[in-house]
């Protein structure tokens, strides 16, 4: 009996329903109820007390997982805007005090350096918000003494960075709504007619995940293309800059919960790689006479690898500089957030992340739908 191929296991829509029965599929599409979750508790005032604030520092303290990729991502996207330092740390310093901003972000309500750097920034004087679970120990040491940003809608822990990535962004916003994108377009804050940068940002991520649907064919699927070019490789995932590193870390990451190993690395270091990454392996895969079985390697030699292929995300700003840059590269994707290669310089750098966050977390789910690694 000949397998099917990834293509038409990933055209097979009634069967991805069938595999899904851990319900990735949903749970990646639920990113922007996430995010326009967290817009409705910022209407509702959970975060006035920041609103013209002028910080000597914001401080932000990430669990691990999606929440620690998203401190990475946050800083290297807003670090640069924020008029105050934006910094990433383990826990609460000891030198912060009244004139700070810390912010506490995680899964797990009982992770004892989360509940004590809450009760640290609280103890010092420190205006902290806490986008942990309401539960557990971080219930009491919360509880009454700083703005609340827990989730209101539940989604698995690997699906939750865009969550994180938006309750770091509104902190900016509130504090200092004068925030712009590398491009010099405003982001932050309110549109003319009244929408927050939020729902903008919401809005885009719930088109993604329709586009990404299971019952959309791969080739005018982004996600079910991206998966189905990362099925039968090693992939190494990349960036040219802070930003789209750290994009490509998380997407390494989301990749090895699918059970397809990825490896994240800087665009330079890639490039400097080139010769050893691309170097033609022995051993026929596909040969007749080929079974991993009965593999000797002192008489047949090295088992068959698979190839390489790099897969370099890009910002709409940086596209020319990362599509020549990629020449080096025997086997490379450029990944960015258009659909197509029509420039969109339109939307702001956050947008582009939200959207390429989403794409990688349902093409990641493609994977492990199909099989995962071969």
């Amino acid at each position: 009996m000949t397998a099917p191929t990834p293509l038409l296991d990933l055209d097979d829509s009634d069967g991805l329903s069938a595999a899904d029965f851990e319900g990735l599929l949903r749970s990646v599409a639920m990113g922007g109820a996430q995010i326009r979750s967290t817009a409705s508790a910022i209407a509702e005032g959970t975060l006035d007390r920041l609103v013209g604030l002028r910080p000597r520092s914001i401080v932000l303290v990430a669990g691990a997982g999606g929440a620690r990729h998203a401190a990475r991502i946050a800083v290297a996207l807003l670090g640069n805007s924020v008029s105050c330092p934006l910094v990433l740390l383990d826990r609460t310093p000891s030198w912060v005090g009244p004139l700070d901003v810390v912010v506490v972000a995680g899964d797990d309500a009982g992770d004892p350096r989360l509940v004590e750097s809450v009760d640290g920034g609280v103890r010092r004087g420190a205006e902290v918000v806490v986008a942990v679970p309401e539960e557990g120990p971080m219930r009491a040491a919360a509880a009454g003494r700083t703005m609340s940003l827990a989730p209101r809608v539940f989604t698995a822990p690997r699906h939750t960075m865009m969550r994180f990535l938006a309750v770091f962004a509104a902190v900016v916003a509130a504090i200092d709504n004068r925030g712009r994108s590398a491009d010099g377009t405003s982001y932050l804050g309110r549109s003319a007619d009244g929408t927050s940068f939020l729902d903008r940002i919401a809005d885009a991520v719930d088109a993604e995940a329709i586009s990404d649907g299971p019952t959309n064919e791969v080739f005018h699927n982004p996600a079910k293309s991206l998966a189905t070019r990362m099925r039968d490789h090693r992939v190494v995932l990349c960036g040219s800059g802070a930003l789209a590193s750290a994009l490509a870390e998380y997407a390494s990451a989301s990749l090895l919960a699918s059970g397809h190993s990825a490896a994240g690395a800087e665009l330079s270091d890639v490039i400097a790689a080139a010769r050893s990454l691309f170097v033609p392996t022995g051993g026929a895969r596909d040969s007749v006479f080929h079974d991993p079985f009965f593999h000797d390697p002192e008489f047949d030699g090295a088992l068959p690898v698979d190839p390489v292929r790099v897969f370099v995300f890009a910002m709409e700003a940086g596209r020319g500089e990362a599509t020549r840059r990629i020449d080096a590269l025997a086997d490379a994707d450029l990944v960015i957030a258009a659909h197509d290669d029509t420039a969109d310089t339109g939307v702001s750098e956050m947008e582009q992340l939200f959207v390429l966050a989403s794409r990688l977390d349902m093409a990641s789910a493609y994977v492990q739908l199909t099989g995962g690694a071969r």
